[in-house]
């Protein structure tokens, strides 16, 4: 049952959660430990090491870096953090980056001596930047989620600290329930919420009409229009596919992320709000709606963690789904069971890093939330015991949570395996 407890706590959960980030959040990360190293050590270094995690490398390798005029990889996020990097600014760590300083985050990428590896030790989500100047030493170290300081040394001395397993305190995850979720989105008061889901639409809007008015990437946007007779669902597909094409191809536009993923925050967003402005819902309908959305994709998260070889984007194209649902005057009933649909259609889906390839895999979770949705308004559903689908939306939840944290573990490794193959 939804009280005026819960639904305070489902508030603070999507304005913690929707918030902005420039560019792909791994990149940004190393970035953001590079500029705290550097403002911890007090001058430029002579020479760096970056130990990072499987999953910061998968996730860091191939994409572009923003502001850094076109340059990818990890080495690229560190040459820009170490540059111009502006710690105070957490994930937009790189947004005051100028034209004039992209010589000098070339000449660190191609001068710099830095040594970069991957401990077996590392956490799932593990950076760890030590710097190293004439005469002193900084070290930071970034675990679990993208701006989680959880050491900060200088010369050997310890100047902040904190356990591992203590993250950044926040609202419980496990309260959310999508019977609750959807009583929440009915009967919240949207000037709650309002400004942190006006601020998702704008961003995650401008983007997506960036990647359709220029060449980046793939163009997986582009060609979803150009192919396809448009009609709402291929127009949802294309915006959302668009804003990845950008994001992931140097696009210098922040995006609202969820779950501490840009893509994710596309994925959840973009389509629900080209249906609402498809079918001319109300203003408030629509914030009701990406309530249903942001939510599920959350609670799905929550269960699988922050990085996994389950590609985070099929949990937002069903809380997409499920925002779609709402719009067409869905109650919970509809809601359940798009998201069972959905979950059971596209499960397999892998992520193998931040790349142009995502905005692919957008459109392909978009499709399942839309197949999830029209299979039910079509009387047919997915049952108990059909592959992972288990007896009430809850537990299939769960087993997704286990396939993608726990079954996926060694497909995890593998992935990283193939993509060093050859390196």
């Amino acid at each position: 049952m939804l009280t005026q407890e819960l639904s305070r706590q489902y508030v603070n959960i999507l304005k913690e959660e929707l918030v902005p980030a420039m560019g792909c959040t791994e990149p940004i990360s190393i970035a953001y430990a590079t500029a705290k190293a550097r403002e911890t050590l007090g001058e430029f270094p002579c020479r760096a090491e970056l130990a990072v995690s499987g999953n910061i490398l998968k996730n860091a390798k191939s994409v572009t870096v923003p502001h850094t005029g076109g340059m990818r990889g990890i080495k690229s996020a560190f040459s820009a953090g170490l540059a111009v990097g502006n710690a105070s600014a957490g994930l937009e760590v790189l947004a005051g980056v100028e034209n004039g300083t992209l010589a000098e985050i070339k000449r660190i990428k191609d001068t710099f001596n830095v040594e970069i590896t991957t401990p077996e030790t590392a956490r799932i989500f593990d950076i760890c930047v030590t710097l190293y100047s004439k005469n002193h030493t900084a070290f930071v170290r970034i675990a679990d989620t993208h701006t989680n300081i959880v050491c900060i040394q200088k010369d050997g001395e310890t100047l902040f600290e904190k356990p591992l397993e203590k993250r950044p305190q926040k609202t419980d995850r496990s309260i959310l329930s999508v019977e609750n979720i959807c009583d929440f989105a009915r009967s919240v008061d949207i000037d709650e919420v309002k400004d942190v889901l006006a601020r998702q639409i704008a961003y995650n809007m401008a983007i997506a009409e960036e990647g359709l008015s220029k060449n980046y990437g793939a163009n997986i946007g582009k060609v979803l229009l150009r192919s396809y007779q448009p009609d709402i669902k291929i127009t949802a597909k294309a915006y959302a596919a668009a804003a990845s094409d950008a994001r992931m191809n140097g696009c210098e536009l922040p995006v609202i992320i969820n779950s501490g993923s840009g893509n994710q925050g596309i994925t959840a967003s973009v389509p629900v709000i080209v249906y609402a402005r498809g079918l001319n819902v109300s203003e408030e309908k629509l914030y009701r709606a990406l309530c249903v959305s942001n939510l599920i994709t959350i609670h799905l998260k929550s269960g699988i963690g922050t990085l996994s070889a389950y590609c985070g984007v099929v949990s937002a194209g069903a809380g997409a789904g499920c925002g779609i649902a709402y719009l067409l005057g869905g109650g919970k009933e509809e809601i359940k069971h798009t998201l069972v649909n959905a979950l059971a259609i596209d499960s397999g889906i892998i992520c193998d890093g931040a790349k142009a390839s995502c905005a692919g895999k957008i459109a392909t979770a978009v499709e399942s939330g839309l197949l999830g949705l029209n299979m039910y308004y079509n009387g047919n559903e997915f049952f108990a015991g059909e592959g992972i689908v288990k007896d009430g939306v809850e537990n299939t939840i769960k087993s997704v949570s286990r396939l993608a944290h726990e079954g996926m573990r060694e497909t995890d490794k593998e992935i990283i395996r193939i993509m060093l193959d050859n390196e």
